[in-house]
């Protein structure tokens, strides 16, 4: 898996959505407007999100590229379809 994405790039997307997530905790302690709290949620989904499209970018372009190239592309080709159609529940 390290091979096929830049896991710096994806440790510190992580750690900004935990940051994230550990800030709205601390909204609803603090009473904050509802309103307020959504939009910090969804903020972090939008987070969570493109970490999922960065992971299925770097499976593209390094897994399958080299399923294709060397090994079974049929098979290949099946796994991404059902890598993406996981990520498409995600959102």
């Amino acid at each position: 898996m390290k091979k096929c994405m830049d896991s710096e790039n994806l440790h510190r997307r992580m750690k900004k959505i935990i940051g994230q997530l550990n800030a709205i905790d601390k909204m609803i302690d603090e009473d904050v407007p509802c309103e307020d709290i959504l939009i910090q949620i969804n903020a972090a989904k939008n987070a969570l999100h493109k970490v999922g499209q960065v992971v299925l970018e770097g499976h593209l372009n390094h897994c399958v590229r080299e399923g294709i190239q060397h090994g079974d592309a049929e098979k290949t080709v099946e796994e991404f379809a059902k890598a993406v159609e996981h990520f498409s529940r995600m959102s």
